[in-house]
């Protein structure tokens, strides 16, 4: 007879308290929000309302749920005094398509998902293979969910071709992110017919500013112009400032075919080489792009700026502008940094209006920095592509007066209308960033006196307090790995409709205005702004009216937060998938530079290895710790460093080494580098 041992009976009796049902905690709430899932099978519902935190859900909690779908949640006591999430309902379906390697076993297919957190299997009906082959990289369509024990089925619907290609990877990730390059005919339809709106009557009723000498600034590369900016000396010491955005509003109406598409996909999504736009090409390069010597139609806040950057008076309308140039933030910077004698005769009839933009910039970041706005600087990487389309460079992306000029104004303008329509009781969709969460504080500034900076930073700390702890890391080796903590210590910002400010600007009141041809929330706040501006002073109602118009205003409110959380969750996938693109185009890049030696400085430390960002390039790549032969290296947290246990040799933040290229895998976007030795 098999005996059991008393450590096995353990075992199996603890697997079965784990398995039992969790008590509900008591009063307990639901959560909606999407599902991110790690590969290990656990996942967190990630909360849309602000000041909401995200509900851990463990794996034997997920039931049928998949990466990426919108799920309501249960709070259940978890292990101490922990709170974990059982998903009790799927709200909404969001994975469609997805990359993986179709097999084959027997006479029945399946796809192999890719993406490690999609961990059901695909199956494959032997006539929906599409002509693919076992082992070919597929790209298949969902049509039928997984339900308790009946599997995922899908169909082929593309055959990619080989993986760690750039156009098969590019392929991938547009698939994982669910993410849509072309437009459907009954939207080319709808863009099409509302070119037609340009017209003159189209002017009629607009303010004419063709007279004022707008002009756009904006990266060497860039196809669309959101704004067009131009200033003013006034008389008491005070500059006039201009921001023109296009008023996309005028030629995309709600509820019809061509918003839902813009809806659908939230925001444009940015590639090296490309762009998936969020409105068609007609519409977004063309009639609601900000070109020179053209009339546009846009939507202007007219803002008078006194020396000390407040903002004594501002205007609203519906205009019509005729830009004077296309300038670049390298032109800008030649003429007021350099000043660069050529590039200032070529645009010398606007060389007055830069010099003056700069002191108004100074003045309202001046302002800003006094109220204690974070300034982060953190780079990022310019990817170079050649007349071939294959990358020339990748260089660390310039931030001058150029840049941070449109940033202060396009800061101004969205302040402004915020407060605007925060006065007037329209409804907003504010961009809010909540406050640190005190234990994220907590470790953040256990993390900075670890690296020797003597700065405090408790909880309820105000933003003046993380901006010291951000310029006192300035310019020092440390500054991108203390910039890039305090980010992940930080909530994400989001849209909502319910203002509690944005704690990294600093700001009381703020909202995106500027930028409708690729924000979806920038041309709600156009909606609503146009409506306010043209909207009657309210006076005395009947007093069912009143609730009447109440009732409809909340109704109201709650489809804007709907909307706004939408947004939300479509800038966090499009953040994902740029992020992810430029890791295969660093790859790519490196690609043909395996066994090359390069200097570089150790940018992070972790227990696994730490990352070296090459000199040459703006790339960075980890030494694993394992490849480290001459000693065995322990992670020391206090100090954040390696330490060999027999040499003591450390390797710190800030080091500077020379490494050889040892691998590149581009499927998993890494870079492997070596250790060659430690430089001065």
């Amino acid at each position: 007879m098999r005996r059991t041992s008393r450590r096995s009976r353990k075992a199996r009796a603890a697997r079965r308290k784990e398995s039992r049902p969790k008590p509900e905690v008591r009063g307990a709430a639901t959560l909606m929000g999407e599902l991110r899932l790690h590969r290990d099978g656990y996942g967190f519902v990630i909360a849309d309302r602000p000041g909401q935190e995200d509900l851990f859900i463990p794996a034997r909690f997920m039931g049928d749920a998949l990466h990426t779908d919108v799920v309501e949640a249960r709070l259940v006591s978890g292990r101490g005094a922990k709170t974990e999430g059982r998903i009790i309902r799927i709200v909404e379906r969001r994975l469609e398509r997805l990359v993986g390697r179709l097999e084959q076993h027997g006479r029945a297919w399946r796809v192999v998902a890719d993406d490690l957190r999609v961990r059901h299997r695909v199956a494959v009906a032997d006539n929906k293979i599409g002509g693919a082959r076992h082992g070919d990289n597929v790209v298949v369509r969902i049509v039928r969910y997984p339900s308790g024990t009946i599997p995922m089925a899908g169909e082929v619907v593309q055959v990619l071709g080989v993986r760690g290609r750039e156009g098969t990877e590019k392929a991938a990730i547009i698939t994982k992110y669910q993410l849509r390059r072309e437009f459907t005919s009954a939207v080319q339809r709808e863009a099409q017919a509302a070119c037609s709106r340009m017209n003159e009557a189209a002017l009629s009723g607009r303010e004419d500013l063709r007279h004022v000498p707008f002009v756009t600034i904006d990266g060497e590369s860039a196809q669309d112009f959101d704004d067009a900016v131009a200033v003013e000396r006034l008389p008491e010491g005070r500059i006039r400032l201009w921001v023109s955005i296009a008023d996309v509003s005028h030629f995309v109406a709600p509820h019809t075919i061509l918003d839902s598409a813009a809806y659908e996909r939230g925001t444009s999504v940015y590639f090296p080489s490309d762009c998936l736009p969020m409105l068609p090409e007609e519409l977004s390069t063309d009639l609601c792009s900000l070109r020179p010597n053209v009339d546009r139609l846009t939507v202007t806040a007219q803002l008078d700026v006194a020396s000390d950057g407040r903002v004594v008076d501002r205007r609203f309308y519906r205009s019509v502008i005729r830009s004077r140039e296309r300038m670049t933030y390298t032109a800008i910077k030649k003429i007021l940094v350099e000043r660069d004698p050529s590039v200032r005769r070529r645009y010398h009839q606007l060389v007055s209006q830069f010099v003056l933009m700069e002191e108004c910039f100074g003045w309202l970041r001046a302002r800003r920095i006094k109220r204690g706005s974070i300034d982060f600087d953190l780079p990022e990487p310019e990817i170079v592509i050649d007349m071939q389309g294959d990358v020339a460079d990748i260089l660390r992306a310039e931030r001058h007066v150029g840049h941070m000029m449109i940033e202060e104004f396009m800061i101004a303008a969205n302040e402004a209308v915020a407060q605007f329509l925060t006065q007037a009781g329209a409804g907003c969709v504010y961009r809010v960033h909540g406050p640190p969460e005190a234990k994220a504080l907590r470790e953040f500034s256990l993390f900075i006196r670890n690296l020797g900076i003597d700065a405090r930073v408790e909880a309820g700390a105000p933003p003046r307090a993380l901006a010291r702890v951000v310029e006192t890391v300035r310019d020092r080796p440390e500054e991108r790995m203390v910039n890039h903590a305090l980010l992940r210590s930080m909530l994400q910002a989001v849209y909502s409709t319910e203002n509690i400010g944005h704690y990294g600007l600093a700001s009381k009141c703020y909202c995106h205005f500027t930028s409708p041809i690729r924000r979806y929330p920038d041309l709600m706040v156009h909606r609503l702004l146009t409506e306010a501006m043209s909207r009657p002073k309210p006076g005395g109602a009947h007093r069912g009216r009143k609730k009447g118009r109440e009732e409809a205003y909340e109704a109201r409110v709650a489809r804007l937060q709907e909307m706004a959380e939408h947004c939300s969750r479509r800038e966090r996938v499009s953040m994902e998938a740029e992020r992810e693109t430029a890791k295969l185009y660093a790859a790519l890049f490196m690609q043909g530079r395996i066994g090359e030696e390069f200097d570089g400085i150790i940018s992070h430390v972790a227990k696994f290895g730490f990352f070296v960002e090459l000199a040459d390039f703006f790339v960075e790549g980890l030494v694993h710790v394992n490849s480290l032969e001459d000693d065995h290296y322990h992670y020391d947290e206090n100090g954040i460093l390696l330490r060999g246990k027999k040499t003591k040799r450390a390797f710190r933040v800030g080091d500077r080494v020379r490494v050889g290229v040892e691998e590149v895998d581009i499927p998993n976007r890494e870079l492997l580098f070596s250790l060659i030795s430690r430089t001065a």
